[in-house]
């Protein structure tokens, strides 16, 4: 049994393709995890390889129940809001009180009782995890993620009318890739992606803590503004997120080019270590957000890996 497997990435379309050999699932919002059942031992791993397992403990016990000996389960770990749709916000609040009411939802079967099912199709890795969700408890939080076979874009439309983020298409032939891959694509209902947070400006407004951060992107190495983010945020999360921002200021900024913006003037220049989820409506053309909207840190990702997704 591998100790590890890098879960496989989609590339980011502006439309879901087209024809029966693609499988649809729903886009989650939430934590992507790579879970290894092993002998009644149960481990929970970011896509970084870090152990992630203390934070899902009730979730740990319900793989206990799973129907196997050994498994690497591959699955992404939400919250669902009061319209049962999953809310990244609602997950962050969730995991500060333990992780009561989180559900996993599981997609993939990578590995089982002594099978490596990397080099299996993709629909016979599902057709068998959903075998062994006949045996799971509708009580359970673990959840098996269906799919629909072909009809792409009216699978697309209806998620878009229901708020749901966006989905994701599947080869239903294809290998699981340790990498980033066209074989699995992500189209989104809306903009919405990682920035690094590089400083903040501060508050002209009363509000307690920073007025808006300020958003950035690595391009072939280097920092470049992406623009400022100065809503999404409860009074208590501006606090909360004040505190971790004093800890890593910095005189300089660490984006080499600023553009000429009077926004800017005032700003406290932060170490580039933060990573924070914004949704936004398009890119401008100078390359900065329009109407950002902080949704939370992403502690899974690193900030090196930050960059500005464009649909291929």
């Amino acid at each position: 049994m591998p100790e590890f497997i890098s879960p496989q990435l989609a590339t980011l379309q502006e439309q879901p393709p087209h024809g029966d050999d693609w499988l649809h699932e729903l886009k989650f919002d939430g934590y992507r995890l790579i879970c290894h059942l092993k002998n009644g031992g149960v481990r929970f791993w970011t896509r970084n390889q870090n152990d992630w397992t203390p934070k899902f403990q009730r979730l740990a016990k319900a793989i206990k129940d799973f129907p196997a000996d050994s498994a690497i389960l591959d699955g992404e770990v939400v919250a669902v809001d009061e319209k049962g749709r999953a809310s990244f916000q609602k997950l962050q609040q969730a995991l500060k009180a333990g992780d009561a009411g989180l559900v996993f939802h599981i997609f993939d079967l990578i590995y089982l009782d002594g099978f490596n099912l990397q080099r299996t199709p993709l629909v016979e890795r599902k057709r068998r995890l959903a075998q062994l969700f006949e045996s799971i408890s509708e009580k359970s939080p673990l959840r098996y993620s269906d799919h629909i076979e072909g009809n792409g874009s009216e699978f697309f439309k209806q998620a878009c009318k229901h708020d749901i983020e966006g989905i994701v298409s599947k080869l239903a032939d294809s290998f699981y890739e340790s990498t980033r891959s066209r074989s699995w694509v992500k189209v989104k209902c809306i903009k919405r992606q990682e920035f690094v947070i590089a400083g903040y400006t501060i508050s002209d407004k009363g509000f307690p803590g920073f007025g808006a951060l300020v958003l950035a992107v690595y391009d072939q190495g280097t920092l470049v503004y992406a623009g400022r983010a100065g809503t999404g945020f409860t009074i208590k999360q501006r606090l909360e997120l004040q505190k971790k921002l004093d800890q890593i200021v910095q005189p300089k900024s660490p984006i080499p080019v600023l553009p000429k913006d009077p926004g800017l003037k005032k700003v406290v220049w932060v170490k580039p270590k933060l990573v924070g989820e914004v949704a936004f409506t398009e890119w401008t053309e100078e390359g900065y957000v329009r109407h950002p909207s902080f949704q939370g840190l992403r502690e899974d990702k690193k900030a090196k890996d930050v960059v500005r997704e464009e649909p291929q």
